[in-house]
């Protein structure tokens, strides 16, 4: 039998190697990332097929431990629903700071879809603590947003989407999906994985095709309310 070596633990994998052939260069083949492009990226657990120049398991004394397990990141390309040249063609420019955004006019915005208006001021502090953002804008009015997105969280784990509004004008031809599909797919490229957000239920059917789902697994979503507190 020839002479076994036990490989570097790497997390909960141990690969072995022997004189015949490396598995481990079989195992960095299959973790070599596919070509790119923009959308969604998919991790899907493959199967690697079993090295046959290793050498046979060595029995532990007390038990017999399964072998370890591999996976390898497959990365699919999930076209946006509406491209980004498709928009550009209609004139439309993507934004993902708020260096040119017109922030009164984001409050008009705000105030059509039924938004309460806000202090300017205070919009900027919470556009500068905030991790993803994205605003559309067309040719004809620079600076002026007409569909707009953004998130907050611990840049992680966690994400809550918050101010998602179409200018009315511009409703009805897809921005408000084009603005959630990018930004969702921004926060899943960063690895966040856990992402909320708040629906009025007239509006829920807009997020369910994206997506998302009203109480997974019987999670309840909970708000602060002074009205609910109870007294002490």
């Amino acid at each position: 039998m020839p002479r076994v070596r036990r490989g570097r633990m790497r997390g909960k994998e141990s690969v072995k190697r022997d004189e015949r052939g490396s598995y481990e260069d079989e195992r960095e083949k299959c973790l070599e990332p596919l070509p790119t492009t923009k959308g969604f990226t998919l991790t899907i657990p493959i199967p690697i097929p079993p090295n046959p120049n290793a050498p046979p398991p060595i029995p532990h004394p007390h038990h017999s431990p399964p072998p370890p397990k591999i996976s390898a990141t497959l990365t699919t390309p999930i076209p946006f629903s509406i491209s980004d040249a498709a928009l550009a063609s209609r004139g439309f420019a993507l934004h993902t700071t708020p260096a040119a955004l017109n922030l009164d006019h984001l409050n008009t915005v705000f105030a059509s879809v039924g938004f309460p208006k806000r202090d300017t001021a205070k919009i900027r502090t919470a556009l500068n603590h905030t991790d993803a953002m994205l605003w559309i804008e067309h040719a004809k009015s620079a600076g002026k947003p007409v569909a707009f997105a953004r998130a907050t969280g611990d840049g992680v784990f966690n994400a809550i989407i918050w101010d998602v509004v179409v200018d009315p004008s511009f409703q009805g031809i897809g921005l408000g999906k084009a603005v959630m599909e990018r930004l969702v797919a921004e926060l899943l490229h960063r690895g966040i994985l856990n992402i909320a957000l708040y629906a009025e239920p007239r509006v829920v059917g807009f997020y369910r095709p994206l997506g998302f789902a009203a109480d997974p697994d019987g999670i309840r979503g909970m708000v602060f309310s002074r009205k609910h507190q109870k007294k002490r």
